[in-house]
């Protein structure tokens, strides 16, 4: 194969009419591969010889390697380069190695002070009559499982109870000790008695807080070191490994570079294609180079064709080349020039020049053109692309920003005006807009609306609209499909639809339409109209498609709000079913209450009012963590829960702790099958409130403490213990007494009240107290300051609230009688009974509650210990209450024909409308109750 290949001093004459000539003095003919060597005339004169090939290889070679050519100064700066950053990789990487392992030995040493100074009988050691003999052995094991170099514990003098080297102990201990003394930790590096070494000092407390002593753990600086010291050989091994690949990598890619650059040196390869200007003959722009005084130096293919040059243009001025005379004046000033627009015949091009002396080069300019006339208009096209492409990708994060019909449809309506349309309206079926599945038959409701201006003829958001079979909408629900009308005054259906509706909206200019129905699968949602009557034009087929593409997203997030509204309602519905529709009648307590969802999902909050034996009522506030129908339903079964364990009459301690045991057992069954862990977290505040003695009883679970507000208007929090969230298992619960007088406000919440908005739990319950500070002074009236103080817009979390005024038995409702333990004092309990019906006008009722006390006493002084008592109360229905000393529980049963006795609490049951037993600390409580006449 023969070719030409360029050589220093290489340069070629464009021409407009033909292929370019190169000059022979700039190339060199090359027969297969091999140059061909030249006489001084240029005649070639044959391929070189093999020897003398072989020489010219490896004189370009050394000249690569000498740095003179390309290649040589590629390989020499990259085997620098890869040096350098071996270099700084080795130096980083033992700085980093030595850093880490000086922090390792800082937090190991902390680890280790720490856990030896919290070790079970560390601090008993201390006030043994020989700490070292204790201590000593139980530092040395602890030293060497740690792998540290020392564990020292000294007293609060600095005086050292161990150490590695028996002869230091009792010696002051060296280091800062103080920090530790006030109770903080301390890491330093110092001179000690083992040398360099770097130790941290940390305090041992006692119960109480103060502390005792110290312990000071370390390791020297020698085995910091070591570490990095160890890695030091195979880093250094890794680097010039590295440095031999990379050097190795880098003579190759020099050698590919040699062959390609046939060994020329930088200032040659400049020289041949800075005369190379074929590439100025293929380019789509003309280029024009223009000399200092204004003559034409050089001219590619283009600029010949676009400016229709003479042949023999190059040479000759500007202004004698027959250009027009805007162009001419424009090459002869060499003045900058930008995308400047120029009429060349038929042509418009754009323009750009610039001078070539800037840079010290010789004096001229440089210009090149463009032909924009069809760039021009496919600009306006391809304007129009980019702003639908805009559209779209503006529906795609601004349509379906929350999961509500409503407001997906109103983002939909206002992206598209007035980029698209005029004005438009969302129709959806009233189904859809409820979460249910849409029902063809039914009419539709306009959702959203958007103009360019508010006054128009269309329906107003929530007009029900029923579309006419002729009109563009029904046939569009018909056919499935979007439907354009190019021009409304001549669309059928439109004046059947409503004639004086119809000619408004023409009047109002309101000319061209397009209805899209809004498809999610095979279910029709409902319909999108696009108006225009701004501008002019119809919409065209391509606005149709851009129509269709933006509706058909739209729908996708329509329906995924339709589904979320559906299922949040079931949710919804599942949660409120599960909460209490109406409050127990009571009389213990003045309730008013308030629960709120979540907006994004339902969760675990609960609440309950529970009555007790004895006029007492039990208050419950609960929450399950998460959202979503499992929550929803542990809350139910939580809530089923405490109402059978509150039938027990239990303390809020213990059934807190059944209810603890409840969540564990819940926990296990529910374990999923791939061995993954499904915990159920809850909190639970339980309070009994009883009016007889004014005195409230709490405990919780993890919850919120309660807020009481006084019958003065004071607000507290009440200091009840917090206790474990359920279901950890193992750790007790503490129950508070409150005394409530008459008047005051139990407030009772869960953690969505206090812990919204992102705030900290110690701010919501600030708020709360100024809230609860300038509530009114009803329960209704609190409740109603608490929600508009501290109710989010948008919960995240479910709210539950309860307020109880308390209120007390009066005394006169109140009879107690003490009764020594002698069956005759029966008829004395009788006598005293049957005078306190008297007065409260409950004759009616003597005869059963003298057989009831009889034998209720009886079993106490029989069976029970003493002390016996006796109270009757007048609430709402009459309990009578026989306590006694005993722990022993009565069970019904029935008594056979032959037995004396045993039919007692049969009769009791009979009489009473309900009975039962109830503990208490010194013993337990029968009880029964009779409805009022």
């Amino acid at each position: 194969m023969v070719r030409l290949v360029g050589r220093s001093g290489t340069r070629s004459t464009p021409r407009s009419d033909g292929p370019r000539t190169p000059r022979a003095p700039g190339f060199v003919l090359e027969v297969d591969g091999q140059p061909v060597r030249r006489t001084p005339e240029g005649a070639p004169t044959g391929p070189e010889p093999h020897g003398r090939r072989t020489q010219g290889r490896v004189a370009r070679l050394r000249s690569a390697l000498s740095g003179r050519s390309v290649a040589g100064q590629v390989f020499v700066l990259q085997v620098v380069i890869v040096l350098l950053l071996v270099v700084a990789a080795v130096v980083a990487l033992v700085l980093q190695v030595r850093r880490d392992s000086d922090l390792e030995a800082r937090n190991r040493s902390v680890a280790v002070a720490q856990a030896f100074a919290n070790a079970p009988g560390t601090r008993e050691a201390l006030d043994a009559p020989d700490p070292t003999a204790a201590l000593q052995p139980r530092a040395e094991a602890a030293r060497r499982a740690a792998g540290v170099d020392f564990i020292v514990v000294m007293n609060t003098n600095g005086i050292r109870y161990t150490h590695p080297k028996p002869d230091r102990i009792g010696k002051r201990f060296v280091g800062t000790i103080a920090p530790a003394l006030a109770g903080r930790t301390v890491t330093e590096e110092i001179d000690g008695t083992l040398g360099r070494l770097v130790q941290a000092v940390v305090p041992i407390r006692a119960p109480d807080g103060s502390v005792v002593g110290v312990v000071s753990a370390g390791i020297t600086t020698a085995n910091v070191g070591g570490a990095a010291n160890r890695q030091l050989p195979l880093v250094l091994a890794a680097a010039a490994a590295a440095l031999s690949l990379a050097t190795a990598g880098t003579a190759l890619v020099s050698r590919r570079l040699l062959r390609q650059t046939h060994g020329l040196g930088p200032h040659e390869m400049t020289r041949m294609y800075d005369h190379h200007d074929a590439v100025l003959h293929a380019v789509r722009e003309g280029v024009l180079i223009v000399g200092g005084e204004g003559r034409l130096l050089l001219a590619n293919d283009e600029a010949h064709r676009l400016l229709g040059l003479p042949a023999d243009a190059e040479g000759r001025h500007v202004r004698d080349l027959g250009l027009a005379a805007d162009t001419a004046r424009l090459l002869a000033s060499g003045r900058v020039a930008t995308d400047e627009v120029l009429r060349v015949g038929d042509r418009l091009l754009a323009v750009n020049q610039r001078p070539t002396d800037t840079q010290g080069g010789p004096p001229g300019s440089v210009a090149t053109f463009r032909d924009s006339t069809e760039l021009r208009a496919l600009s306006g096209r391809a304007e129009a692309a980019r702003e639908r492409l805009d559209m779209l990708y503006d529906a795609g994060v601004g349509i379906g920003t929350s999961l509500d019909v409503t407001r997906t449809a109103e983002e939909l309506a206002e992206l598209v005006v007035p980029r698209f349309a005029d004005f438009a309206t969302v129709d959806l079926y009233d189904a859809v807009l409820g979460g249910g599945q849409p029902e063809t038959a039914t009419s539709m409701r306009r959702t959203a609306a958007a103009g360019i201006h508010e006054d128009t003829p269309l329906h107003p958001v929530g007009r029900q609209i029923v579309f006419v079979d002729s009109s563009p909408h029904a046939r569009s629900l018909r056919l499935g499909r979007a439907v354009l009308e190019p021009d409304l005054r001549a669309a059928p259906g439109r004046p059947e639809q409503d004639p004086d509706r119809a000619a408004r909206i023409l009047d109002h200019g309101i000319h061209s339409l397009i209805v899209v129905p809004l498809r999610a699968g095979s279910l029709v949602l409902g319909l999108v109209s696009f108006w225009r009557s701004r501008r002019p034009e119809p919409f065209d087929a391509e606005e149709l498609a851009l129509a269709e593409e933006l509706v058909k997203r739209a729908a996708v997030s329509i329906d995924n709000a339709r589904r979320y509204t559906r299922e949040h309602s079931m949710a919804v519905t599942l949660q409120r079913s599960l909460l209490p529709r109406s409050l127990p009648e009571q009389s213990a307590l003045d309730i008013a209450y308030r629960y709120r969802p979540a907006q994004a999902g339902v969760g675990g909050d609960w609440f309950d009012v529970l009555p007790l034996p004895g006029a007492r009522v039990a208050l419950v506030v609960g929450d399950v963590v998460g959202h979503g129908l499992h929550a929803a339903a542990t809350m139910g079964r939580l809530r089923t829960a405490v109402h059978n364990f509150s039938a027990l009459d239990l303390p809020p301690d213990e059934l807190l702790t059944l209810l603890d045991e409840l969540v564990g057992r819940i926990d296990q069954a529910e374990t999923p099958e791939d061995g993954g862990v499904s915990v159920i977290g809850a909190t639970c505040l339980y309070a009994v409130y009883d009016p007889v003695s004014a005195t409230c009883t709490v405990a919780r679970a993890g919850h919120p403490p309660p807020a009481v507000i006084g019958p003065d208007g004071d607000v507290g929090f009440a200091d009840v213990p917090a206790g474990p969230p359920l279901g950890l298992g193992g750790l007790p619960f503490e129950a508070a007494d409150l005394q409530l007088p008459e008047g005051s406000r139990l407030v009772l919440y869960t953690d969505g009240l206090v812990g919204g908005r992102g705030q900290d739990i110690e701010e919501g319950l600030d708020l709360l107290r100024g809230a609860l500070e300038r509530a009114g002074p009803s329960a209704e009236d609190t409740c109603r300051a608490v929600l508009d103080a501290l109710l989010p817009a948008r919960p995240s979390d479910d709210i539950a609230l309860i307020v109880a005024r308390t209120r007390a038995l009066p005394a006169d409702r109140i009879a107690e009688w003490q009764v020594p333990s002698d069956p005759a004092a029966v008829a004395d309990v009788r006598a005293a009974v049957t005078r306190r019906l008297a007065r409260w006008g409950l004759e009616e009722l003597t005869f059963t509650t003298e057989l009831i006390l009889s034998e209720l006493v009886t079993n106490a002084i029989r069976y029970g210990g003493e002390p016996i008592g006796v109270r009757v109360l007048l609430d709402r229905t009459l309990i009578c209450e026989v306590s006694d000393g005993s722990s022993t529980s009565p069970h019904l049963r029935y008594a056979a024909m032959t037995d004396e006795g045993g039919r007692g609490l049969f009769l009791v049951a009979q009489l009473a409308e309900r009975w039962g037993t109830r503990y208490t600390p010194s013993g337990k409580i029968i009880w029964s109750e009779q409805p009022l006449p």
